[in-house]
Formats: structure tokens, sequence, C-alpha cells
């Protein structure tokens, strides 16, 4: 099937809804049917996910300051008006979706939507109730009545509330189908690239090559049974599907994870922890010859790694069910202490090592980790926290060097905890330090 949308500019306007991390996945389902992809957002939005990450994915500049210009010194909503074959509002909360009815332009995506006359594409996200309102139903009303805006209705199922309802944002190939249909056989609107958004230079991790490990590892009991633990891997994922986005080459080491795995990048699975430990040394330590490897700038190790495996290895058969049982346990190896160790100390290694504390409660324990593994940064969040940590779409973390810096991001949407632990990364890779 041919790219239906090549040579198109959609201008994809994103404001402050939690659903502004599928996003990415707009983007990535506008540009495989050939699209070029200009971001707006709303002063909101870009607390849900980061116009780096937008800038890289699209190649063009965001758009997030109604009195911003673009790099090139022209004014952005007047150039995205002028230049859009259609404009997609996805998300679209309540919030802009009235101030749209009403003709306000307090931000980019209401200024560009007011001085265009492209098609204009509108994919509401939001609880189940306030869709539902009457004032937010007039108001979508208008927008298709008197404005001629296409409508891709939201759909039902599980809220960010924690409900489920009609406010769900709508699968990115409907809202994809419907920004299609809304060209339809139209002319390209500006063949000129040189009156389009300016193209802007690629993400500030282009040309790295880093490694990240996802998902939690298990170990066998019998022939039927394991030792695991609750990671869903969701952390790890979007640390990988983060950092492609913002243009690094990405090894994805993977074990037993409940989400999809990440397009664009190169996956490995593994279960055991010896697995994910010959997975480790053949991605970052040369081989026993000495020839050389491709090197890497960071190992993000965020995999779940069990901390016990069956002494003298699993039972050949199925363990019998008579009665008690007792299970005679022993350590796993430190997989990230041993890397540490064979890559050198921190100040002089290349490679950066970035790991993770998952604690039960207080997270002080991560600065001993920090110390004692020789890491140039750590990732704590206590995992029993409710909302956040092992199996939730949210996390909150903070991220510690050896200077004492600490971050503190969320409770947010682990693809925005991501990108924070990306910044600090991209931070010590240019410069050496923690900033």
């Amino acid at each position: 099937m041919s790219a239906r949308l090549t040579g198109r500019l959609v201008v994809l306007g994103i404001t402050g809804s939690i659903a502004a991390f599928k996003a990415p996945e707009i983007v990535r389902a506008l540009r495989a049917e050939g699209a070029d992809v200009q971001v707006l957002m709303t002063p909101a939005a870009t607390r849900f996910v980061s116009p780096l990450t937008m800038r890289t994915l699209t190649g063009r500049a965001v758009d997030a300051d109604l009195l911003d210009l673009l790099p090139d010194g022209r004014i952005g909503h007047i150039v995205a008006a002028d230049s859009a074959d259609v404009i997609l509002v996805a998300p679209a909360t309540a919030q802009w979706i009235g101030a749209m009815a009403s003709g306000m332009a307090g931000d980019p995506v209401t200024a560009t939507c007011l001085a265009t006359t492209a098609p204009v594409v509108v994919a509401p996200a939001m609880d189940g109730e306030m869709w539902a309102h009457p004032a937010t139903q007039a108001n979508a009303r208008r927008l298709m009545e008197d404005f001629g805006y296409t409508l891709v209705e939201p759909v039902h199922g599980a809220l960010a509330s924690g409900s489920e309802g009609a406010g769900r944002l709508a699968e990115a190939s409907a809202i994809v189908a419907a920004v299609i249909a809304a060209i339809g056989a139209s002319p390209v609107r500006e063949p000129d690239a040189a009156r389009r958004p300016p193209v802007v230079p690629a993400g500030d991790l282009s040309g790295r090559r880093v490694v990240v490990t996802a998902g939690g590892t298990e170990e066998p009991i019998d022939a039927v049974r394991i030792l695991a633990n609750r990671s869903s891997g969701r952390q790890g994922i979007a640390l990988a599907e983060a950092a492609r986005d913002r243009g690094a080459d990405v090894l994805l080491i993977a074990a037993r994870v409940a989400v999809p795995l990440p397009e664009g990048v190169e996956i490995v699975r593994v279960a055991t922890v010896a697995e994910l430990s010959a997975a480790l040394d053949a991605a970052l330590l040369p081989p026993p010859d000495g020839r050389a490897t491709s090197s890497v700038d960071a190992l993000i190790a965020a995999a779940a790694v069990s901390d016990f495996r069956m002494r003298g290895g699993p039972s050949t058969e199925k363990l019998r069910r008579d009665g008690d049982l007792t299970l005679t346990l022993e350590p796993t190896p430190d997989l990230l202490a041993g890397i540490a160790k064979r890559l050198g100390a921190r100040a002089a290694r290349q490679t950066k090592l970035i790991g993770f504390s998952a604690e039960s409660g207080a997270t002080k324990r991560a600065v001993e980790k920090l110390k004692a593994k020789d890491l140039d940064l750590v990732v704590a969040n206590d995992v029993t926290a409710p909302g956040i940590g092992f199996e939730s779409a949210e996390n909150r973390a903070e991220i510690l060097d050896v200077d004492g810096v600490i971050s503190i991001v969320g409770p947010a949407p682990k693809r925005v905890v991501a990108d924070a632990i990306l910044d600090r990364l991209v931070a010590l890779l240019v410069t050496g330090g923690a900033r």
C-alpha cells in the first residue's frame, strides 16, 4: 500500500491531556503514511510530553509559546496556518474545545486554527463525565456544525481517573484515517519547503549508542514453575522509545514484559539472569580475542533482575505437591556492579551507567547503591506506593548523582519520567558532569 500522505504537511496540535503521551505514536503513524509533521503545543501539554521529543520525532521546531518565533524568525502559528494541508488536534481537552468554540486564541493551537483555511480534525480525550457534560457536547457540536471540523469521537475504555467510560483517545489508526479523509483529493497546499516550518537539527542523542534493559527476569524452580517478579517492563520500554525518538541507536534487552515491544530499536530477548548477563557482556564488553566492538555511550539498567535462584539449579521434573515444600535459594550475581567493575572507574570509562533502585518505602538505600556500584546515576522509586511503580502507567522517581544532585519527577506517565532521565544522561554525555 502506498503512503497516502506523501508530500502533505500535517500540523499536530497537542493539548494538556494525560493522553498527550500518545502523541509520539500518532506522529509515527502519520510519518509512516509519508506526512511531514509540525507540532504545536499548549503550555499544559508540555507537562505531559517533552517538546524535545516531538522536535526529534518530526525534525521540525515545536511551537509551544504564542509569543515565540521560529528559528528563522517567522511567526510560528501563521506559518503553520498558511502551509498546513490539515490541522489535527489530538488529544483535545474540554478546555481547548471550549476555548476554540468561543474563538479564543490564547495558545498556539487555537491561534493556528483561527488563522487557517485548512481542514481541522479534532480527537478529544478526557474523563467520561467531562465528555458527556452538556457544555462539552455543545462546544463539540459547534466545532462540527459551525466550523466544519471533523470530530474523531473518544472511545470507551479505562480512563486516567481509574474509571471506565467514553473519553479515551481514539486509536492512532482511526485518527490517521480521519486526517486522510479530511484532505481528500485536494492539491498540496504549500509545496514550497521554504515556506513551510523549518527543519531543525537531529535529536540530542543522535549518533549515540544506548543499551536499555527492561522487564522482569525469571528463574526456573522445576520443569513448570518459576521465581519471578511483578515488573511489567513499562518504564524500560518507555526509556527505549524515548531514546529512539531522541535519535539514539537503541539496543533493548527485554526480559518478561506485559506491554508490546517498540519498533525501530534492536531487540534481544532474555529470560534468566544468566541470559541477561550474557546479553550485556555481548553488548558492552570486548570479546576475548580483543577485537574492536561498537562503542556504547550509556547503559540504562531498568530491568527488575531476580535476586535469587535455585541452589544447584532447577529440578528437571515437576515437584510433587505432597505437603510443605522448602526451596533452597542462592543470590544471583549483581550484574550492574560487575559491568561497572569490568568497564573501569567511573571517571575514566566512556560508557555512562544508570541503575534503578526499586524500594519498598524510603529510597535512602539508592545513595548506597550509587556509590557501591560506582554508577553515574541511580533512579530510585517506591514500588509499593499506590498508582506508581510496578504494573502502573505512572511513576515517581528520584534521580541521584554522585555529587548529591537530586531531580524529582512525577507522579507522571512513565514516558515523561523517561525523558527526565534522558535529560540527565544528555548532560552527562555533553559535559561529563551532573547537569
